[in-house]
């Protein structure tokens, strides 16, 4: 049963994220679902390189049968590193988007633009 645990989570995280970003007026909000999105992402790819008893790829005396691959491990962090960046670009757009029109919700942003 507790094997479970890392893929209810992100399936929590995902209906959270989405939530946010669908239903959320304020661009910082859906940037906030953006970031729990992402986690969850992430946390998914981490829960499938997962094997018990596995061992870290860098100790080279071991069996090779309990080596745990080391590609989710590295795709995670360049998605983190990705997430980032994209994160500070977004908020960085926020803040233009506030001094331009003076408020940060979606729909009032879109009633001043017409």
């Amino acid at each position: 049963m507790f094997w479970n645990l890392p893929y209810i989570a992100v399936v929590l995280l995902s209906v959270i994220g989405l939530a946010t970003i669908l239903l959320k007026r304020n661009l910082i909000k859906i940037f906030l679902g953006v970031s729990i999105l992402t986690s969850a992402v992430n946390l998914f790819i981490i829960a499938l390189g997962y094997r018990e008893g596995g061992i870290a790829p860098i100790y080279t005396y071991a069996v090779s049968e309990n080596m745990v691959m080391a590609t989710p491990q590295a795709l995670t962090l360049t998605s983190i590193v990705i997430g980032v960046a994209t994160i500070a670009l977004m908020l960085s757009f926020a803040v233009i988007i506030y001094k331009t029109y003076g408020t940060v919700n979606v729909d009032e942003i879109k009633e001043l633009k017409e």
